[in-house]
């Protein structure tokens, strides 16, 4: 059992485990709720007779961070996404680090150096500290760690504080702020995107943009509104993917690594029927992707169909559009047209994390006015 005691501003514990510690093992916290947590995990873990590494009485050889995480890539289905961000992290990080240095502390300066030292946006710091912590989630749950200190990092830790905010201006001049972005189509703006994709002369051009694939960008503009699909989920389905007549999509393999079922809207259905009309099974539904999954591959692909509906929206007079809002704007129109809860949704949409669910659920004003007296 463990003992604290309080010493000055510092919390002291002494934790005992006769038959699977070689020796009490001794640490100390600032914080008291933080030092009560850690122990807790730790008395959890030598319940069931796991030491970690850190307390055993022989060093691991592979007791370094970057040891770990080549085993956790190794060991677990991961995301492209969370492979190229880990990829970044174990460059920045220390290459000695190992498993006992990740500590509440650790975490606290590690997120201080990536706004005061690297200056990086909060969404950022958000992508980089959620990759290690899923895989430090993973490290816990064998008993590599005693817990996963990046959990414990207060909400909003992101967000630059003044004295980050002063410490910035010494260097780098102005610190970065949390660009959430929320941007929502206007009453006007989907009938003037239709028009230009329908190949109308914008106000001011000498011609209509010429547009190769027309009917296939019409297609993914749909599908983006009525779905909520990431674009490369769009651009890389095969026809086998489609059931018509389940009113279903099956994507294999999302941006969370994980495999999901988008249900079909009456609208969308009808396209679709036309569309695919005597496509083969094997077919791929759009024309721009060469069909490998290369990382190479796919942000060629992502480039080339954001510039050319940056194109489209720019001639549309669709000031500070991108692609991705459309996602936003069709989160945000199931929000309002329908009855779903949250984990529905979620489900439909593919979010993970529920908090950044509701960041896309920013209905209109107008209509949370038609429903006050």
């Amino acid at each position: 059992m463990a003992t604290k005691r309080r010493r000055g501003s510092t919390w002291h514990y002494t934790i005992r485990r006769a038959g699977v510690l070689p020796k009490p093992v001794y640490v100390s916290f600032d914080d008291e709720a933080e030092g009560d947590e850690y122990v807790r995990r730790l008395e959890a873990l030598l319940a069931r007779g796991v030491v970690p590494e850190e307390f055993g009485t022989k060093p691991s050889a592979t007791n370094l961070l970057s040891d770990a995480l080549t085993r956790y890539k190794s060991a677990q289905h991961i995301s492209a996404d969370d492979t190229a961000l880990l990829d970044v992290v174990e460059l920045r990080l220390p290459r000695k680090l190992a498993l006992p240095g990740l500590t509440f502390t650790w975490a606290q300066a590690w997120v201080t150096a990536m706004k005061r030292e690297q200056n990086l946006a909060p969404s950022t710091i958000r992508h980089y500290v959620g990759a290690l912590a899923r895989a430090l989630d993973w490290l816990a749950a064998k008993g590599d760690i005693p817990m996963n200190p990046l959990r414990l990092l207060r909400k909003g830790y992101s967000t630059y504080t003044p004295d980050d905010v002063t410490q910035v201006a010494l260097v780098e001049g102005e610190a970065k702020g949390d660009d959430e972005r929320d941007r929502r189509l206007e009453a006007a703006e989907e009938p003037a995107i239709r028009a230009v994709l329908a190949g109308a002369k914008a106000e001011g051009r000498q011609r209509a943009l010429e547009l190769r694939h027309g009917p296939a960008l019409v297609l993914l503009f749909d599908m983006a509104l009525e779905s909520a699909m990431r674009m490369s989920e769009m651009y890389t389905l095969t026809v086998a993917q489609i059931d018509l007549e389940r009113r279903t999509i099956f994507l294999d393999k999302t941006k969370n690594g994980d495999k999901r079922q988008v249900p079909i809207t009456t609208v969308l259905r009808k396209l679709l029927k036309v569309y695919l009309h005597d496509r083969a099974p094997d077919e791929q539904v759009f024309p721009w992707w060469s069909g490998e999954r290369t990382r190479a591959e796919l942000r060629r692909c992502t480039a080339q169909l954001s510039r050319q509906f940056a194109r489209i929206f720019e001639a549309a007079e669709c000031n500070g559009l991108h692609f991705h809002d459309l996602r936003h704007e069709a989160t945000a129109r199931i929000y309002e047209r329908t009855r779903l809860t949250d984990m529905q949704i979620a489900k439909i949409t593919g979010h993970k994390n529920l908090a950044s669910l509701r960041r896309y659920a920013n209905l209109r004003g107008t209509n949370l006015a038609e429903g006050m007296w």
